[in-house]
């Protein structure tokens, strides 16, 4: 009976133990808002033990609660998720910065939130409204060549409409368009009319200098039956007709490229630029041999990802560098979109001291303030320590007797050298007479054949992790290190970079060892050591008895 408890208790902690570390997360849909217009607050949590519908008193002060949607997720991929999402209509009683206080939810509080609400615009008040229309506006009158200006489209409606509704593509000859995001909907008060709100937002990057015509796009849709509650009104349009309504043509001045703008980089004309570095890992104390992998990231608000130029990567002596191919993308801000290109290269370093990585340094715009503008990237230095696993045992020599006599004369080393060679030559004769011609030995290790073997079989497979390990321990039998016979023999150390590469990149997988055993079968067979104990065990003895 306690065991049960104790495995019930232990049940009941693991499972509340997700739950005690859930939380209760804020959103808006948008950072800003005119008055009269609506916003969505989104609050999620992901905690199942509690219960009922978040406080919403606070609000109350400088919000006008308009509506509450309850949505219940489970995510049953991998493990198992659940989380409520309360989705609550606001709208702003006052203009200025109004603080979002924290909600609660039973004992989960929410973070606080700001929003900004504009004054609008004030020919609304003025201007007799249909119960459809369109209103299309740039952020800015003029802009320079590829670079960005945001078109927003507000599609206003007083009656209610069908899902069948359409709006024309918007198609430059001479500039690329990128719809940022999905459509926004939400409620405006126009005259003291709630308008429901479609809102789109383009942007625009002009190819060529001059005046850029924007044409007037149509809106199509089905005017729907209002509420048994709600009766027409005497001049609104029937329920079922199709209606169109059309935005009016714009036209955008584009500006070419400024005279002081420098003709051997490339136009970059962006509202902020940013390079950063980052390293996986910390090159602290690097060592040789080591892959430090450096992930350059350059963000440019603006500008496509598209638009971004590779940056420089210099060689560096005493680092391998090993690029990976760049990763491009583009989000969504409030200001248009933000082009992200990042470049990754894994870097080895080959030699024990200082590495001195130079500065990188990107020329562009600045849009904001009209002028030319430097982002730099600091040089750096790398402390290279010696990396006592790459250190390859050779053989050691006998080391020359020193002599209190003076120099021998020539005849004299030539005849003790022929005494000692007769010598040896006799006794390995007399040993030969009483022994097999095949004599195996006994072994402490593996053979070389064996190592050989195992090398082969790992470079056929084109698996370079255990080709590595394998040509390591080659090595170690060889009369001379790796670096050595790499330095000497051409082929081998074009197979090394090849496997180096695989090894610090992501591009292993398609590594081929092909190229590395014909480069150790091709190297000199005195260069070499061979298995003293070739498969010649059949052979009969020289001496028989």
């Amino acid at each position: 009976m306690t065991r049960c408890t104790a495995a019930l208790l232990l049940a009941l902690a693991f499972w509340t133990a997700p739950s005690q570390a859930a939380g209760l997360s804020a959103s808006l849909d948008r950072s800003q808002v005119n008055a009269g217009e609506t916003v969505e607050l989104t609050l999620e949590s992901s905690d199942v033990t509690q219960f009922g519908k978040p406080d919403l008193t606070p609000l109350d002060s400088q919000f006008e609660v308009r509506g509450t949607r309850q949505v219940n997720q489970l995510n049953s991929l991998g493990d198992n998720h659940a989380s409520t999402r309360w989705i609550i209509t606001l709208l702003p009683r006052q203009l200025g910065t109004l603080e979002i206080a924290p909600l609660q939810l039973g004992n989960l509080h929410s973070q606080a939130l700001s929003l900004q609400v504009n004054a609008g615009a004030a020919q609304d008040q003025d201007t007799r409204l249909e119960p459809v229309f369109i209103k299309a506006e740039l952020d800015q009158p003029k802009v320079y060549v590829q670079a960005q200006a945001l078109l927003t489209l507000h599609i206003y409606h007083s009656v209610p409409l069908f899902d069948d509704s359409n709006l024309s593509p918007l198609q430059l000859d001479d500039a690329r368009v990128e719809q940022l995001g999905e459509p926004r909907t939400y409620e405006k008060l126009i005259n003291g009319v709630r308008h429901g709100v479609i809102e789109m937002r383009y942007a625009l990057y002009p190819q060529r200098s001059g005046p850029l015509q924007i044409p007037a796009l149509t809106f199509s849709a089905t005017l729907a039956n209002p509420g048994n509650d709600q009766e027409p009104a005497p001049q609104a349009p029937k329920p079922g007709k199709l209606i169109h309504v059309s935005s009016e043509p714009m036209s955008l001045e584009v500006l070419g490229k400024p005279a002081g703008y420098p003709d051997d980089v490339p136009w970059l004309p962006a509202r902020r630029l940013e390079l950063t570095e980052s390293w996986n890992p910390e090159p602290d104390h690097p060592q040789v041999g080591d892959s430090l992998t450096r992930s350059l990231t350059l963000r440019a608000e603006g500008l496509s990802s598209t638009q971004l130029p590779p940056l420089p990567q210099p060689e560096v002596n005493g680092l391998r560098s090993y690029p990976d191919q760049p990763q491009l993308s583009n989000q969504h801000v409030e200001q248009g979109l933000l082009g992200i290109r990042e470049e990754r290269q894994a870097l080895v370093p080959t030699r024990t001291g200082e590495v001195n990585l130079p500065g990188l340094e990107v020329t562009w715009w600045n849009t904001q303030q009209e002028r030319l503008e430097l982002t730099r990237l600091p040089a750096r230095s790398l402390q290279v320590a010696n990396n006592p696993s790459l250190v390859v045992d050779t053989p050691t020599g006998t080391p020359q007797a020193d002599s209190d006599e003076g120099p021998l004369w020539p005849w004299q080393l030539s005849t003790l050298l022929l005494a000692c060679t007769t010598l040896l030559g006799f006794g390995l004769w007399w040993r030969a007479r009483s022994q097999p011609a095949v004599l195996r030995a006994t072994q402490t290790g593996p053979s070389p054949r064996s190592l050989l073997d195992d090398l082969k079989r790992a470079c056929q497979a084109n698996d370079p992790q255990a080709t590595r390990q394998a040509l390591d321990a080659w090595a170690r039998q060889q009369p001379e290190t790796l670096a050595d016979m790499a330095a000497r023999f051409i082929p081998l150390s074009d197979a090394l970079d090849g496997l180096n590469g695989a090894l610090y990149s992501e591009t292993g997988q398609y590594w081929q060892g092909e190229e590395l055993w014909r480069a150790i079968r091709a190297i000199p067979i005195n260069e070499r050591v061979q298995d003293p104990l070739a498969d010649t065990t059949s052979l009969p003895p020289l001496y028989p008895k």
